[in-house]
């Protein structure tokens, strides 16, 4: 108080940080709260009350990640300077030590304050538990009091905060809109500020003096580095640049709001070489050095969505250099990795552009920046050329420009289909165009169009944009140098980097013209294997099916209400309460297992599929569809073909995606429109459900997605997948729910295995595969309801968690012996009773070997069908009195006489004989039984496919004597768990504390293991069962013998398999007797559910395993940062058969519980190769071999424009009969594609033939170009002419075709014209909404419908 005495204008704040006490590190930025005045200290008690909320949001959750919260004083002195004080800090648990529940609920919390600052926690001595540390020193009666819990309203602003960022929402936040009321807190109810759509167009870097000085600049330093790094020499030809790179990103000031989009530029003269000289760029105008000082050029149109009018908001531009990294400091490879697949990137320059708040358009010209100042990537820059370089021309320019045509529009709609920056349609559109040859002059146009030389179809992007991602913010470039020191300084151009093989490009080809360079042997020696990874362009995992998850629209809720579909009803005929598939689940099992209803009614409604709004001409709409799916454990469901019925209201309403409804067929081929709609019950009550599986079941519907495929009732082709999550199912204590979805219809398109070349990468984490497309089909809308239902069947102990939970399985007193005395002397007279019962009536095979027949009314043998009907009987009655008669006795006199009795005697006697060989035969057997059944465990477990299922045998030996006991298994899925580390983990997952012992098994090869036992000593053995095969149950049994051979304990498991959750379902169409191979590429491991929370920034490993043996299914760790792919390899079987199998992923070394489970069908089709060319008519014949019967047949093609049949309609095929099925092919666009072809029985709707047609279409050769601008936005086209003669002397007939009839139309889609005459061809351009440039191709073929000339139109919608 002696040191405040002095200061005036006291004031206390708190400063809040983030401190993970494992690793003593303060991370994130500290937290300053408003000043509050001090002067209330003096009152008893003192208080001050801050009242200030604080967010952050993290991926952490852990118990040592806490926030340090110190209390600081701060006044001014009397010179006015300010001086601040530390009065103490506190320790804030944020994450509690049960993983399971870390804040699920406000919490009020108390801290207490210590001496000292809070450096003081870097101290090695301060370990965890920090607050029972003996330095740690109270403050008495001093605490800090607050409040914690987690706040959902936070995760819409994820975006605009960085993780571990503590912010107050008194602070402005960039992209936030300010907040209502005097409270002033935006975040407490966060709004976000609308989004902008910035385009980007003709982007180009300008270096100076040149490109090629600078690059070869760039190149000797680099080389100089390496000599100084490792002391020798480097070849200069042995280090080259591999690709340059543009990273794009919007930046609010606080970080990126997205993840930089990264594209691929080119040098200028690569873009005049292969495109048109009519797109060149006017370099004049924007570059002031001579026409060798080429640029660097972006070829494709770039998109950023989520710029905002603010101005902290900017776009960063980031140019980066990939190098091959060098193989070694004298040339010679140390690895022959390094030659081809090694890479390394570092940026070069940046920049950064605020965007005016009123322009909506423009030309912009930015400088380029570089060396040691800040950047918003926090990473090292290559220098900025200083004063004392050696090369004359670099002393007198700048540090280079970019510049690039800019335009802002409002946000546009996610589901309208826009130039992403990678679409193959995008890289067409803008780019900077190359200077025009002199030597070609411009043709001559016709009417209002003009006439470029050629159609700008230039390459791609690079392979390595496919395959590589860029390098994270972490210090790993190397290449800042300040510009005040000399070259010959140690902080030179290029830090010698810790990391280097960081950014590797593993998916280049390997070049093996440098073998001779690395190898250096004789010819006769073995050739080395280079690091290649075959290009498999990948399949982005999670984009096959999505489930949309909006809520109808009000038009559509009052349409289908209209329309008269079935209400859903709980047990009391009241309506099911309807949920909205927007709220947020909050699951408790807890809640599920004690609700009185315990039957569940699972109802799944179709109401209506409706088609897509779509620019394009599509395929034809299905006139009926039906649905397949599976519902937990219940057998596939295939319902039946429904009618697509058009709504008759649809086209006045604003729904513009609700048009058809769903209606039953019924048997007579006709339906009826008043009975709207089908439904699909499923009944899980305790009846159905094993012991155990309540729980099971509430977590299926949790955390399932049901995938529900939707096929052409007609043609039996696959119209599309939906996806749809089941966790609105859960009741929670409702009598009945209900939720009504609006689900996407999406089909994916894989195309033919090639090496891609091109590609880009569209989000963070994902990068777009070039073979894999997506289309929205339709709209699937569906309601599902979960009705409660009182059951008899009570379940006894609704908490009672499946016998899977029961970690610990012991044999110490097994209750399954049943011998010993009948009635035991003082203990329980019921528990241990056995009813002793005639050997024939227990035993049906010594039965048989008895002579003596049973008395009448007697129980017959075990195992022998009782008749026991009159005649039977009867019969019997007869046959005694028959061998009475023949004994001397009448049948109705009391007593026998001495023969007959004499003849029983006998019988009887041989009887016993027959029982006393019997029980001696039988007795070894029984007494082994009997004490097989003494040592025997039983015990059952509930597995799921590819989880380990752990727990741990407490073996004991009985014996007073010691024995190294063998342990056999008759199950490879049940196995041992030998490593210690593996033992514990599974402990710590299972939260089991039982001894755990290292070395505990002796291991001899193939032999079974081994493990030493005391006498009467008890030892824990750890068992784990995984199973990749799909059945209901498995068995399996354990054999611990001692060294003499004998059983010491005998463990039998019981499996039964439960339902698995399924992530991901392709479908994949193959030719038949051929290997499939995909590749398949996973979503950030992070981001996967159950990935674990860590601090280290490495991805770990992962692992995958196959359900089927057979096939090959791999993956391969790649360096940090780069896309994981999955790799299949499958060999497809004769058709039409159908494979199906599950893959697994981890992420864990163990193997222990997956964090991805795909299901994969392989179906195998007649493969038949079309090389065709684009818009010419190419003509194959299919042999069709009849059936047993007489069949009205149809064949349905997946690309009705591009393939047509010959007969059309519905044809007869004969019994026994061959004919020919004629298909011509017309292909509208270039590249290798499937099609699918079906032969269907009309009648009985069932698959005739099917064949995968493998289309090679190779682009026509265009003779012309023209160019034409309309408005966009929907308004009236443009009627245009172009001519054409014909080069023969002949007269000709002519058809006109499109590649694009929905935005060209023809006058006359046919014409005449003689020999070298001309012809003018009218022309009809329809407008569309989007803005953009789009190449129409015109095809003019000859009466056989081969291309004479093709002409292309550049059509830019503005």
């Amino acid at each position: 108080m002696g040191v405040l005495e002095l200061l005036s204008e006291v004031g206390c704040h708190l400063r809040v940080s983030l401190f993970d006490v494992t690793y003593r590190h303060f991370f994130g930025r500290t937290w300053k709260s408003s000043s509050r005045p001090a002067e209330p200290l003096s009152r008893q008690p003192a208080r001050i009350v801050f009242n200030e909320p604080l967010y952050f949001h993290t991926s952490l959750n852990h118990p040592h990640v806490v926030a340090v919260v110190e209390v600081v004083v701060e006044g001014r002195r009397r010179d006015g300077t300010l001086q601040t004080l530390s009065c103490g800090f506190g320790i804030l648990r944020i994450f509690s030590h049960k993983p399971e529940s870390p804040t699920s609920t406000s919490q009020d919390k108390r801290l207490r304050l210590y001496h000292g600052s809070p450096r003081a926690l870097l101290h090695p001595l301060l370990q965890d538990p920090i607050e029972q540390n003996k330095h740690m020193t109270l403050i008495e009666s001093c605490s800090l009091q607050c409040t914690l819990r987690p706040y959902p309203l936070l995760e819409p602003v994820f975006h605009l905060l960085p993780e571990n960022l503590l912010v107050s929402g008194l602070q402005q936040i960039p992209g936030l809109l300010p907040a209502h009321g005097e409270s002033g807190d935006a975040l407490r109810k966060p709004r976000l500020q609308k989004c902008l759509t910035c385009h980007l167009d003709d982007l180009f870097f300008t270096l100076y003096p040149s490109l090629e000085k600078f690059e070869e600049e760039l190149l000797e330093l680099v080389i100089s580095d390496c000599f100084r790094e490792a002391g020798s020499p480097l070849d200069v030809g042995a280090l080259e640049i591999l690709e340059r790179r543009l990273c794009v990103g919007v930046h609010n000031g606080l970080g990126f709001v997205q993840r930089p989009q990264v594209l691929v530029l080119v040098p200028e003269l690569e873009v005049a070489l292969t495109r048109s000289a009519s797109f060149s760029r006017k370099v004049g105008s924007s570059s002031k050095a001579s026409s060798g000082n080429q640029a660097l050029v972006l070829r494709s149109h770039l998109r950023l969505p989520e710029m905002v009018r603010h101005p902290a908001f900017a776009i960063v531009f980031q140019l980066e250099y990939v190098f091959n990294s060098p193989s070694g400091a004298d040339g010679n490879a140390a690895s022959l990795t390094s030659l081809s697949s090694l890479a390394c990137m570092h940026m070069v320059r940046w920049a950064v552009w605020n965007p005016s708040l009123e322009a909506g358009s423009g030309r912009v010209t930015l400088p380029l920046q570089g060396g040691i100042q800040s950047n918003p990537s926090h990473c090292l820059v290559y220098k900025v050329p200083p004063a004392s370089m050696s090369s004359e021309e670099v002393k007198q320019v700048e540090s280079g420009t970019v510049q690039f045509q800019y335009s802002l529009s409002p946000e546009e709609h996610p589901d309208i289909p826009t130039g992403n920056a990678g679409s193959p349609k995008a890289e067409r559109r803008s780019f900077r165009k190359p200077p025009a040859s002199p030597s070609s002059p411009p043709a001559s146009p016709p009417q209002g169009l003009t006439a470029p030389q050629d159609s700008p179809m230039g390459p791609g992007l690079s392979l390595s944009q496919l395959a590589a991602s860029p390098p994270s913010p972490a210090p790993r470039h190397r290449l800042a140098k300040p510009s005040s020191q000399p070259p010959g300084s140690p902080a030179s151009s290029l830090v010698p980097g810790e990391f280097p093989l960081e950014g590797r490009i593993s998916h280049l080809e390997a070049d093996l013209s440098q073998t001779a360079l690395a190898l250096g042997t004789s010819a006769a020696d073995h050739l080395q294997e280079l690091p290649f990874t075959p290009v498999h362009a990948p399949i982005i995992a999670g984009t096959q099916t999505r489930s949309s998850g909006g809520k109808l629209s009000r038009a559509s809720l009052a349409l289908l209400q209209s329309a008269g579909f079935p209400e859903i009803l709980d047990a009391n005929k009241q309506p099911a309460e309807a949920v909205s598939p927007t709220d947020p689940v909050k699951f408790s099992p807890q809640k599920e297992e004690s609700d009185c209803l315990q039957g569940n009614e699972i109802v799944l409604q179709f109401l209506a599929f409706s088609r897509a709004p779509q620019d394009e001409q599509a395929v034809p709409w299905p006139q009926t569809v039906y649905f397949t799916f599976q519902f937990y454990r219940f057998p596939p469901e295939t319902t039946p073909r429904l009618q697509l019925v058009e709504l008759a209201n649809a086209g006045k309403t604003g729904s513009a995606s609700l048009s058809h409804i769903l209606v039953q067929i019924q048997k007579d081929g006709f339906f009826d429109a008043g009975s709207p709609g089908f439904q699909r019950k499923y009944l899980v009550d305790p009846g159905f459900l094993r012991p155990g599986e309540q729980r099971w079941f509430a977590r299926y519907l949790a955390m399932q997605t049901l995938q529900i495929d939707v096929w052409d009732g007609d043609s039996l082709l696959l119209v599309g997948s939906a996806a749809v999550q089941l966790k609105h199912l859960l009741r929670q204590g409702r009598p009945a729910v209900q939720v009504s979805h609006e689900l996407e219809v999406v089909a994916t398109e894989y195309e033919q295995d090639a090496m891609v070349v091109s590609g880009d990468v569209t989000r963070f984490g994902c990068v777009k595969p070039i073979d894999v497309h997506t289309v929205v089909k339709g709209q699937l809308h569906l309601t599902l309801a979960n009705v409660g239902h009182l059951c008899e069947q009570r379940v006894r102990r609704p908490s009672s968690l499946p016998p899977s939970r029961s970690r610990v399985i012991s044999n110490d007193g097994v209750g399954n012996f049943m011998g010993g005395s009948l009635l035991t002397p003082g203990g329980p007279r019921l528990k241990n009773v056995v009813q002793a019962q005639k050997l024939a009536d227990v035993d049906s095979e010594l039965a048989a070997l008895l002579f003596t027949p049973p008395r009448p009314g007697a129980r017959g043998p075990q195992g022998i069908s009782q008749e026991g009907d009159a005649v039977r009987r009867r019969k019997l009655e007869r046959m005694r009195a028959v061998r009475l008669r023949e004994c001397g006795s009448e049948p109705g006199r009391r007593g026998l006489g001495a023969l007959a009795q004499q003849s029983l005697h006998a019988q009887h006697a041989r009887d016993l004989q027959v029982i006393a060989a019997y029980r001696e035969r039988m007795k070894a057997e029984s007494i082994a039984s009997a004490l097989s059944t003494a040592i025997t465990t039983q015990h059952t477990i509930h597995a799921t496919l590819g989880a380990a299922e752990f727990f741990e045998f407490a073996l004991r030996n009985p014996h007073n004597a010691q024995h190294t006991v063998t342990v056999e298994i008759d199950n490879p899925e049940l196995s041992l768990i030998l490593d210690g580390q593996e033992w514990r983990y599974f402990k710590d997952m299972t939260d089991l504390h039982t001894p755990l012992e290292e070395d505990m098994f002796h291991l001899r090869g193939s032999l079974a293991p081994q493990l030493f036992l005391r006498p009467r000593e008890t030892a824990h053995i750890p068992f784990k069962f995984q199973t990749f095969s799909v059945g209901p149950w498995a068995s399996a049994q354990v054999l611990f013998r001692a060294g003499s051979g004998k059983l010491l304990a005998v463990f039998c498991l019981t499996v039964e398999l439960q339902p698995h959750v399924v992530d991901q379902v392709f479908r994949f169409y193959h030719p038949e007797l051929t290997f499939l191979k995909k590749a398949i590429r996973l979503p950030p491991w992070h981001t996967l559910p159950g990935a674990p929370v860590g601090t280290s920034s490495e991805d770990p490993p992962l692992h995958v395993r196959c359900s089927d043996p057979n096939i090959i299914c791999e993956t391969q760790n790649v360096g940090p940062g780069e896309p994981r792919d999955v790799f299949l390899k499958v060999a497809s079987g004769p058709s039409p058969e159908v494979k199906d199998f599950f893959v697994t992923i981890y992420v864990d070394r163990w193997l222990a519980t997956p964090v991805q489970t795909w299901q994969v069908h392989l179906h195998s089709l007649q493969r038949v190769d079309v090389s065709c060319i684009t818009g010419q008519r190419t003509r194959l014949a299919l042999v069709l071999r009849g059936t047993q019967t007489i069949r009205r047949v149809q064949a349905f093609s997946s690309h009705p424009q591009e393939l047509t049949t010959d007969p059309r309609g519905v044809f007869v095929l004969p019994p026994h009969g061959v004919q020919d099925l004629h298909v011509s092919v017309r292909p509208r666009r270039p590249g290798s594609r499937f099609a699918h072809l079906h032969l269907v029985d009309v009648d009985a709707h069932q698959l005739v033939a099917s064949w995968l047609l493998c289309l090679s279409c190779r682009p026509p050769l265009i003779s012309k170009a023209f160019e034409i601008k309309l408005p966009a936005g929907g308004g009236r086209g443009a009627n245009k002419r172009i001519t054409y003669t014909n080069p023969y002397p002949s007269r000709r007939a002519y058809h006109l075709h499109s590649d694009h009839p929905h935005l060209l139309q023809f006058k006359e889609d046919a014409f005449q014209v003689g020999g070298g005459e001309t012809y003018t061809i009218g022309l009809r351009f329809a407008s569309r909404q989007r803005a953009g440039e789009e190449e129409i191709l015109i095809y003019i073929n000859d009466h056989e419908d081969k291309n004479e000339e093709t002409f292309c139109v550049k059509v830019i919608y503005q």
